[in-house]
């Protein structure tokens, strides 16, 4: 039987969840997703464990921070001027803010605190430094 290796294409089937239990991202109710294996389209924890998978089979994984988006970085944290973010953004906890590089790329900001003069800001990823388990099953070697 064909086993998935790296340069493959594959189609999984997946739910992720945190070491409390809670959910935070599943393919259940939407379409597989698709990825190169080695190609860095997602996490490297990840695609090293669908390596050897055969369609149909079903993973259980658990991907310490190190295999998934790396420890939080206190360094990437930074309280700015309130009048550095635009007047007609509404801040809250949680806010998700956007930032273009002169390359073009856009990164995130989480905004994580803020008052009338100052913003803290977080460009950790929000699931920088969790354990993250997943059930994986691999549907399709293309």
């Amino acid at each position: 039987m064909t086993t998935a290796k790296n340069g493959d294409t594959v189609r999984v089937k997946f739910t992720g969840t945190l070491e409390d239990g809670v959910q935070f991202d599943t393919t259940d109710g939407r379409d597989p997703m698709e990825f190169t294996i080695g190609a860095e389209q997602v996490i490297a924890g990840f695609d090293q464990a669908v390596i050897g998978m055969a369609p149909g089979e079903v993973k259980k994984i658990v991907l310490a921070p190190e295999q998934a988006y790396g420890h939080r970085d206190p360094q990437i944290v930074d309280t700015v001027p309130r009048q550095a973010i635009p007047q007609e953004i509404k801040l809250a906890e949680g806010l998700v803010l956007e930032a273009k590089q002169e390359d073009g790329q856009t990164f995130g900001f989480t905004v994580v605190d803020f008052n009338e003069t100052t913003v803290t800001l977080d460009a950790n990823h929000p699931l920088a430094g969790e354990t993250l388990n997943f059930d994986i099953e691999l549907l399709e070697i293309k």
